[in-house]
């Protein structure tokens, strides 16, 4: 009795091993939130969604006398643009509908890109959301193309919404355009002249959330 008890022991601890064993081989190390993962979740996001880009989705552009004299954004960069020969513009008449809501013609200036500006007109489609609503534009045109430099840190995963989720905070390389270094362009475009200089130093974030294949940037899984 003694001997069959003790092999019945002896049985069981070699399932209970056995068992442990199995779950621990089957442990999916993608799942794990850790330095690994992370900087292979921000290198396939930027390799995705790595571009600076300046919201210019429409061409032809056109600025107005009024546009110019308010100094809207379009009329003080796109002379800028021109004179680096990334566009090329031409006076014209345009219809166009007042703050009243009514139809006018007025002076404009059409902006067209240039074979050159063409080259940073990149067709990656691009999602701007708003608490009411969500558009697709089809392209962009771009200023640099951000690289991972480092992974800092990331905040403890927590459940929301159903989702395992954190947000990863990182530093980056960046590879500006040629006309992006010009002074005047980084005067029109601060936020890219911030970005080039942020290099190695300024800390972006990133959400995540947790999937069947491991760690996805919250930006992929939107589109």
């Amino acid at each position: 009795m003694t001997r069959r008890t003790t092999a019945v022991r002896l049985a069981g601890g070699a399932l209970s091993l056995f068992a442990l064993t199995f779950v621990a081989g089957c442990h999916d190390k993608s799942q794990d939130a850790n330095q690994e993962n992370f900087t292979a979740a921000i290198n396939d996001f930027l390799g995705q969604r790595g571009h600076l880009c300046l919201a210019k989705y429409d061409w032809p552009i056109y600025t107005t006398t009024d546009d110019r004299t308010a100094g809207t954004r379009d009329a003080v960069q796109m002379p800028v643009l021109e004179k680096l020969g990334l566009v090329t513009g031409k006076d014209m008449m345009v219809e166009r509908v007042d703050a009243g809501g009514k139809k006018i013609t007025a002076a404009a200036r059409q902006y067209e890109l240039t074979d050159e500006g063409k080259k940073y007109y990149l067709h990656i489609p691009e999602v701007v959301a708003t608490g009411t609503s969500r558009v697709t534009h089809p392209a962009d045109f771009c200023a640099a193309t951000l690289t991972l430099d480092k992974v800092v840190g990331w905040e403890r995963p927590m459940q929301l919404d159903g989702k395992t989720v954190t947000s990863v905070v990182y530093t980056y390389k960046v590879e500006p355009a040629p006309w992006a270094k010009d002074a005047d362009a980084q005067r029109v475009f601060p936020m890219v002249k911030r970005v080039i200089e942020g290099a190695g130093t300024m800390q972006l974030r990133e959400g995540m959330h947790l999937t069947s294949k491991g760690w996805v940037a919250d930006e992929i899984f939107q589109r």
